[in-house]
């Protein structure tokens, strides 16, 4: 039995171990510091009380139109290289000294009578239809 009381010794001393240290771990070192102090929280004021039979105010959402994003400034990362030419009406950088080539969102495409699209200008290119492009490139050649 002697044998037996050793093990739980040496089990009941582990347990013990890993208990300090998971309280090194979940408590961070303490500085001299103080804590610094924080603001006084406001309190909600009471409002009106409203007597029986009173109407409360109208309150009139104002609406709110959405701010337009920029078409001069890029809305997108350029292409590697610095090749690209941001063109805001069409949404794409067009790659300057190439025919028909743009760029947008680590996606090449090209008009060659049909669409194509590649992560490289240099392709190999994958055949796709208008559905697969960005939204100006279409408009721009909805009638080629």
């Amino acid at each position: 039995m002697a044998g037996g009381a050793a093990v739980k010794a040496k089990y009941l001393g582990l347990a013990i171990l890993l208990g300090g240290l998971g309280g090194c771990v979940v408590h961070p070192p303490q500085t001299s510091e103080p804590p610094a102090s924080l603001p006084p929280q406001s309190q909600p004021q009471p409002g009106p009380s409203s007597a029986p039979g009173a109407t409360p105010p109208r309150i009139t959402p104002q609406p709110q139109t959405p701010a337009q994003p920029s078409r001069s400034r890029p809305q997108f990362a350029p292409p590697p290289g610095g090749k690209g030419v941001w063109d805001g009406s069409l949404g794409v950088y067009v790659i300057r000294g190439e025919r028909d080539l743009y760029y947008r969102q680590r996606t090449y495409y090209r008009w060659d009578g049909g669409w194509f699209w590649s992560t490289s200008p240099q392709g190999p290119w994958t055949e796709t239809d208008a559905r697969g492009i960005p939204p100006g490139l279409s408009r721009r050649y909805a009638n080629p």
